[in-house]
C-alpha cells in the first residue's frame, strides 16, 4: 500500500508543473481553447447551457481541459479564464478575462485519467465575491449546483434556483451539469501579470478597468451572442 501511494504521489507531482507558471503565449492558448469550448457547447442546443441563463449570468467561468488523474490517490486540476458582467442597458457588455485555477481531490482505489470541460455559471455577483480576493471552495463558501442542460431548460429544482453557481462538464462529447462541491477555485495571478502586467489583479479585470486584449475579442464576441 506504501508503495503505491508513493507511486501516485509521484505521477501525480510529474503533472503538477502543468499549474506552475503563465506566459502571454499560454494565456493566449488558454483564451483560444475556452472560446473554442463555449462555442462548441451553445452552438449544439440540444446539449447547451439554457440562454435564460446565459442571458442572467453575471460571470461565467471557462475551464478548457481540465484534467483528471487517479493512482489511489486521485487529483483534478485545470486552468481557465473568467468574464463578468459589467455597466447597465443598454449599454452593459463583459469584462475582458481574468485568469483562474481549478482544482480537488479525492481518495479511493482508482486508476485512470481524463481531461474534461468545465463551465461555471455564477447568477450574481456575490458567487465570485471569494475569487477577487482570495481562493474559495465551491460548496462551502459559495453554494453550488449541477446546471440543467437544454437550450430552453430552465432551473426548475429549489436547489438549482437558490445556489449562486451551476456547474457544467463535458467529457467524451457528453455535456452535462456536474456538482464541483469541495473543489478549489481561484485566481491565476501569474496568468494576469503575464497578460496584463505586473500591478493586476482579478478585481481590476472582471471590473473591466483594463483594455480588452485583441487575443480575447473572439470570447467576447461569442459570450455577448449568446449573453447580451
Amino acid at each position: 500500500m506504501k508503495r503505491m501511494l508513493t507511486c501516485g504521489l509521484l505521477v501525480m507531482g510529474l503533472a503538477m508543473p502543468v499549474l506552475a507558471g503563465s506566459s502571454r503565449s499560454d494565456d493566449v492558448s488558454r483564451i483560444q481553447a475556452a472560446t473554442d469550448v463555449f462555442k462548441e457547447i451553445v452552438d449544439t442546443p440540444e446539449s447547451s447551457i439554457p440562454l435564460d441563463l446565459l442571458q442572467s449570468a453575471s460571470c461565467i467561468a471557462i475551464i478548457p481541459g481540465q484534467m483528471h488523474f487517479a493512482f489511489i490517490v486521485g487529483a483534478n486540476y485545470g486552468k481557465g479564464i473568467v468574464v463578468c458582467r459589467i455597466g447597465d442597458k443598454p449599454s452593459r457588455t463583459w469584462s475582458p478575462p481574468a485568469f483562474v485555477m481549478i482544482s480537488g481531490g479525492s481518495f479511493g482505489f482508482q486508476i485512470g485519467g481524463a481531461a474534461t470541460d468545465l463551465i461555471l455559471v455564477f447568477r450574481n455577483r456575490n458567487g465570485l465575491k471569494k475569487l477577487l480576493s482570495d481562493k474559495f471552495k465551491i460548496g462551502g463558501e459559495a453554494t453550488a449546483a449541477a446546471g440543467p442542460v437544454g437550450r430552453h431548460a430552465s432551473a426548475s429544482t429549489d436547489l438549482q434556483l437558490h445556489a449562486q453557481i451551476l456547474s457544467y462538464s463535458r467529457s467524451r462529447g457528453v455535456f452535462a451539469g456536474i456538482s464541483l462541491a469541495g473543489a478549489v477555485f481561484q485566481p491565476d495571478h501569474d496568468g494576469d501579470v503575464a497578460m496584463y502586467g505586473e500591478t493586476m489583479d482579478s478585481q481590476t479585470i472582471l471590473n473591466g478597468k483594463v483594455v480588452t486584449p485583441p487575443e480575447a475579442a473572439e470570447l467576447l464576441a461569442e459570450v455577448k451572442k449568446y449573453a447580451l
